[in-house]
């Protein structure tokens, strides 16, 4: 990846620029059996599309703080992203009242309810899938999205030196984000071409960058798995084999 990136949103289009048709995020969520991959192009199009909802009919501005209340899933990686590219502050299971906007999956949404600023939630089905019943509230996320432009420009430079992440009660600028994120993929013998498998939650440092952030800033792309204590082992290293997984977390 470009040395010179400071921002996962710089890692995401190096990424792009390089080979955008590479699987970059594969998801599986073992109580459902959904299966969901998605190219770095792909991933790229939800990021913008969901920025521009952040940044436009959500109206949040750089230094913003948005309460992340997800498990580990294709959808709260999109966040993560967007929340880069617009320079909100996002802070994984953080205090829906303390936040200026709070995003929610279904098993938080009462928690959710104590954010007094904009309210997204989303139903976590497969595919993508809106609610059956919208929650009183809150904007769907699945409605919401689709209608979003393709490209995303910020209205202001994001400072990567600038607050980026809060996760397990440390913050984190972009730049040490991304830094760190370099460190763990030399540590784990990330590079071009891996392929990590991860059970780990998003609510730790450790997990977030074993399923997104380390194999994105190595040229790498990661098979996501929740709920993976329902796989036998015999299921896991058969899915391993078949994902053609170099690393497992």
């Amino acid at each position: 990846m470009n040395s010179t990136d400071r921002t996962p949103a710089d890692l995401l289009r190096s990424a792009l620029a390089a080979d955008p048709g590479r699987p970059l995020v594969t998801f599986y969520d073992d109580a459902t059996g959904e299966r969901v991959e998605l190219s770095v192009a792909t991933f790229a199009n939800w990021v913008a599309k969901t920025s521009n909802l952040l940044q436009g009919d959500l109206g949040a501005e750089p230094g913003d703080r948005l309460a992340l209340l997800l498990p580990a899933h294709w959808q709260s990686a999109v966040w993560l992203l967007a929340c880069a590219s617009v320079g909100v502050v996002a802070e994984v299971g953080g205090d829906p009242a303390d936040a200026d906007l709070v995003v929610s999956g279904p098993d938080s949404l009462e928690e959710a309810r104590a954010c007094s600023g904009e309210r997204v939630a989303l139903a976590l089905r497969p595919l993508g899938g809106r609610f059956p019943q919208p929650p009183a509230g809150f904007a769907d996320y699945a409605v919401e999205v689709p209608g979003q432009g393709d490209r995303f420009a910020p209205f202001a430079p994001v400072d990567a030196d600038g607050p980026g992440l809060v996760v397990g009660g440390e913050e984190l600028s972009y730049a040490e984000l991304t830094a760190r994120a370099r460190e763990d993929a030399v540590k784990l013998g990330l590079g071009t071409g891996s392929r990590v498998l991860t059970g780990l939650g998003y609510d730790t440092w450790e997990g977030l960058s074993a399923g997104l952030y380390a194999a994105l800033a190595s040229g790498g792309s990661v098979v996501l798995c929740r709920n993976l204590d329902r796989l036998s082992p015999e299921a896991l290293a058969q899915r391993a084999q078949s994902e053609r997984v170099t690393h497992t977390l």
